[in-house]
């Protein structure tokens, strides 16, 4: 199935109400599995990955499928671990192929009993779970937060606590604190120095947990605000002190003209007339935001230098080559010199109804490279239904805004 979408002119206006972020809802629900009284989650994601989650840590099943949910799969490995009970632990055909070798590594080696069933570092895997002790352990930490995420939640339920050495340079850093902040909100204590996270043994305590609004799916309302002329967009569900790291598009978008202002439940968009002649950015800790911004240079032929997206290649799809493949279509270069990335724009821009985008089965390729509809007229999205992932409600909320979606086939 294909949809064309269109957006006849260059006004943003109106109001969105943003649904509950997949990762503070993913975090959660583990937590909630592992307190010993119940508790309230409101405002949770209505995510693909975020029910998958729910669905599998309630199954009574022996194989469980977490589908294409990276941090489903990473969370419930670390869980499953610590509870007595054979099952296999399995994925999509894109999730056997992403690599989860450190974070195996590190629950082995403070005694799970974890076995590959196939290729070594690669799901699927048969997990026996049992009552382990902890203490320390050392993971690599420039591959995926999440992997330190999922000992980090299962920590406080070992009997001597853990200690994790973080090794090597740390991506996605934010990810790590909202995981500390979520559970230090649940009564968790830790110490964090440098490059050791220190968790004593203690219980989590129930306590009701109102999910905010998901920074990620608002920074494509951002790409949409860089493109228009006249913007009013207010956002509900958004906070200024947020755990999440996304929220820093608020300052990176200052770049490309758009100004926020923090109201009461929210947050509203304007647009003004400043906008610097290139970008640079490094993504180290914010990676799930670099494939909106390249989309964003690219619809205002903004040359771009960018680092810290190494780990893109490990995501859904391989998100670099993926956005190399989509910005050709537009005349657009996106290569590798030395250590960094550069895009180089279009010399001339191509018609919007010539452009049929590949999502490569990836929920943030889709939702970014819609926004190119506004500088383009129109774009035809393959795949569409992707967004359900992380953002199920996107097209239906888009088209409050004036765009045009259309169903081809």
């Amino acid at each position: 199935m294909k949809y064309r979408v269109r957006k006849t002119d260059k006004n943003l206006i109106g109001e969105i109400r943003l649904s509950g972020s997949k990762s503070l809802t993913n975090r959660v629900l583990i937590i909630k599995a592992l307190c010993k009284g119940d508790f309230k989650l409101k405002n949770y994601s209505t995510s693909d990955d975020s029910n998958t989650l729910y669905s599998l840590i309630n199954s009574k099943e022996k194989v469980l499928n977490a589908k294409d949910g990276g941090t489903t799969f990473r969370f419930l490995a670390a869980y499953l671990s610590i509870h007595e009970g054979e099952l296999i632990l399995t994925g999509s055909d894109r999730l056997i192929d992403r690599p989860i070798g450190p974070l195996i590594e590190a629950l082995v080696s403070i005694g799970a009993d974890i076995q590959y069933l196939g290729k070594t570092n690669y799901p699927p895997i048969l997990i026996t779970g049992k009552n382990l002790k902890g203490n320390k352990v050392s993971i690599s930490s420039d591959m995926s937060s999440q992997f330190i995420s999922a000992l980090l939640l299962i920590a406080p339920r070992l009997k001597k606590g853990l200690i994790i050495k973080l090794m090597g340079d740390v991506v996605s850093r934010p990810y790590i604190a909202m995981t500390l902040s979520v559970m230090k909100h649940f009564g968790i204590s830790y110490e964090w120095s440098q490059n050791i996270i220190s968790i004593p043994h203690q219980d989590y305590t129930s306590r009701d947990f109102k999910v905010e609004a998901d920074w990620s799916a608002a920074s494509y309302y951002y790409e949409m605000a860089a493109f228009s002329d006249n913007v009013d967009l207010k956002l509900f569900g958004l906070h200024k002190l947020s755990a999440q790291g996304d929220c820093i598009i608020a300052d990176i978008m200052k770049t490309f003209g758009v100004s926020t202002t923090f109201i009461d439940g929210g947050i509203h968009l304007t647009k003004n007339s400043k906008q610097n002649e290139s970008f640079n950015y490094d993504f180290t800790d914010c990676p799930d935001l670099a494939q909106t911004l390249l989309a964003t240079c690219a619809g205002l032929n903004v040359p771009a230098e960018i680092t810290g997206i190494t780990n893109l290649q490990v995501k859904e799809t391989n998100r670099i080559k993926a956005m190399q493949n989509e910005l050709k279509k537009l005349d657009v270069s996106f290569t590798k010199d030395s250590d960094n990335w550069k895009l180089n724009p279009a010399s001339e821009k191509p018609k919007g109804n010539d452009i049929v985008f590949d999502t490569y089965k990836d929920h943030r390729m889709a939702m970014c490279l819609t926004s190119l509809a506004i500088p383009f007229g129109e774009v035809i999205i393959d795949d569409p239904l992707t967004v359900t992932k992380s953002y199920p409600e996107f097209w239906d909320d888009i088209k409050k805004i004036g765009f045009e979606v259309e169903t081809l086939d």
